[in-house]
């Protein structure tokens, strides 16, 4: 007689405002505001590493409002009718960690260069090295959010 082992439904994916007392669901906000802070204080400086923090704005950027898009949907339920959102939103996270762990090293090489290489205005240096902050912590709310997605 072979055992049946049978493994727990997955917990349904909250919506409206319940996402937000929902781990990991509850990370997409601070994942925006993180975010939103990245490129707000790149934007700030005098961009003079242009290849380095244009990566770094790009990711920023198209990460937040993709981000935004994923929390309108949760909140309005559009993922009711779907059986994988749960992987999809996994994925998403998980790449984006990827994207976002290499623009974080790249703003903290442009940190480290304005340093020496740009004119010698400490206040971008501040705003840059904030900016490295930023995107190392939402770096690790995105690889937070992709991990406890998965396990969970």
């Amino acid at each position: 007689m072979a055992s049946k082992t049978s493994m727990p439904a997955p917990a349904e994916i909250p919506s409206g405002l319940d996402i937000f007392r929902t781990i990991p669901y509850a990370l997409i906000l601070p994942e925006l505001i993180f975010g939103c802070w990245v490129w707000i204080l790149v934007a700030a400086t005098c961009v003079y590493f242009t290849l380095l923090q244009g990566w770094v704005m790009y990711v920023s950027i198209s990460s937040f409002v993709i981000s935004l898009l994923l929390l309108m949907s949760y909140l309005f339920g559009f993922h009711r009718n779907i059986q994988s959102w749960r992987i999809l939103d996994s994925l998403y996270h998980g790449a984006t960690a990827i994207l976002y762990m290499s623009a974080a090293v790249l703003q903290a090489n442009a940190t480290i260069r304005s340093e020496t290489e740009a004119p010698n205005i400490p206040l971008y240096y501040h705003l840059n090295a904030a900016a490295t902050l930023f995107a190392f912590i939402t770096t690790l709310l995105y690889i937070l959010h992709a991990f406890s997605n998965y396990y969970h």
